[in-house]
């Protein structure tokens, strides 16, 4: 496509003189905006996309993808069966029978309001999220009147292992002189670390048969977590669900939970898409003010070479050469950079948040403890595509207007 003749040519005219010093740093600009550009667009497409693949997965590594909740004074009273039954239904991994209720966390030393789960251990132990969160805690002691906490909770009502906690729960027992409050207290055998803020802060975790006699439900649950083999069939089972529960219960899922978190960051993220191509959109600019410049600059060697034979088309492919390698190396230097920083952006965070003296992901914030980033092949390439199309386009009027230069003209005006 290029001969051996406007390589050289092309090669040569990227080196400047001394004298050209002010185009070569024109053109350095436009080659470190393009790297630049793209690294910046593939570290932040990254950590998008790692931010909502961690926490969908901490989501669902806790809850289920389907909840089968009851309502409002209704619990279920044959949970046993009702899950022997979802579970011999093919497309469901697996379905846990819980109890959710808010109450009052009180220590000698604060009060706090959480969120109480009562739950069996082996199911603790189906589930990876759930097993990693609780690798401190002894399961076989998960029995009788104890309790785990979140360690963020643990930590604001200054309890440790084996200490003990007042659950205060405002449902309490109807007598004749009105409604008294559920007030019990139990021992702390350990804390969990789901990796997730809204979890380790606000959760209280205990054994199902000792939540079951706390809020009165004799053998019944509140709540039961169906989770899906294939996410890809959520709403068939979700409305075969539907149509099969009784009319004192109701089924929904994950999406509609968190429906509005997870488009929000969405739109977040094509929004900085957008914003961040720019970025290469100005370097590409940059890449034009270079080459006009540089067009000018060699007008005289172009009115020559064209008096030695050289074809416009050959003279416009010169200058096409000059841009396209910006573009080129700019980009690859780009994804090595985006790809390197996205491969080590955790220990970049501690590094950054050692020199600064501040946290810089805070997990109250940002609902996670550590910084994610997932790189999406196809989202790079797409970076890539579009980066060398600007790159390219840059290049065309200013090679076709140095090979629309007259010879003579040229070089009569030098």
């Amino acid at each position: 496509m290029f001969s051996k003749f406007e390589r050289m040519t092309a090669w040569r005219y990227l080196r400047a003189k001394r004298k050209e010093g002010f185009i070569s740093v024109i053109t350095g600009f436009a080659f470190t905006g393009i790297a630049l550009g793209v690294a910046t667009l593939i570290i932040v497409m990254s950590v998008m996309n790692g931010f909502k693949a961690e926490l969908l997965n901490r989501i669902l590594g806790i809850n289920g993808h389907i909840s089968i909740v009851s309502s409002a004074g209704f619990p279920f009273n044959n949970y046993k069966k009702a899950v022997e039954d979802l579970q011999s239904i093919n497309g469901i991994e697996m379905a846990i029978p819980l109890i959710e209720k808010q109450l009052l966390v009180s220590s000698s030393r604060g009060a706090e309001g959480a969120m109480v789960r009562g739950i069996n251990s082996e199911d603790i132990l189906r589930k990876k999220v759930m097993r990693d969160g609780f690798a401190r805690v002894d399961a076989a002691e998960f029995e009788g009147d104890v309790v785990v906490l979140g360690y963020k909770l643990a930590h604001k009502l200054g309890v440790h292992i084996n200490d003990e906690v007042t659950l205060i729960s405002p449902n309490g027992k109807i007598t004749a002189f009105g409604s008294v409050p559920r007030i019990k207290s139990y021992r702390v055998i350990g804390t969990f670390n789901m990796g997730m803020f809204e979890y380790d802060a606000n959760y209280v975790f205990m054994p199902l048969e000792t939540a079951q006699k706390y809020f009165g439900l004799k053998d019944a649950v509140s709540v039961i977590d169906v989770s899906l083999k294939d996410e890809n069939k959520l709403p068939q089972m979700r409305a075969m669900l539907q149509k099969s529960v009784s009319l004192d219960a109701y089924v929904y899922d994950w999406k509609q939970t968190n429906s509005a978190f997870f488009n929000a960051i969405d739109v977040e993220r094509n929004v900085m898409f957008l914003i961040l191509t720019l970025i290469i959109l100005v370097a590409a600019f940059n890449i034009i003010t270079g080459l006009i410049m540089l067009v000018k600059d060699k007008s005289r060697d172009v009115a020559v070479l064209r008096t030695m034979g050289a074809t416009r088309g050959m003279i416009m492919r010169i200058f096409v050469m000059d841009g396209a390698f910006i573009g080129v190396v700019g980009t690859a230097i780009g994804v090595f950079l985006g790809l390197l920083f996205c491969r080590n952006i955790e220990s970049i965070r501690q590094l950054l948040q050692s020199l600064s003296g501040r946290e810089l992901f805070s997990s109250e914030i940002y609902f996670l403890s550590q910084l994610p980033a997932k790189v999406n092949n196809t989202e790079v390439l797409l970076v890539v595509v579009i980066t060398l199309v600007l790159s390219f386009l840059a290049t065309i009027y200013p090679a076709y207007r140095a090979s629309k230069y007259n010879p003579a003209e040229a070089l009569r005006y030098e």
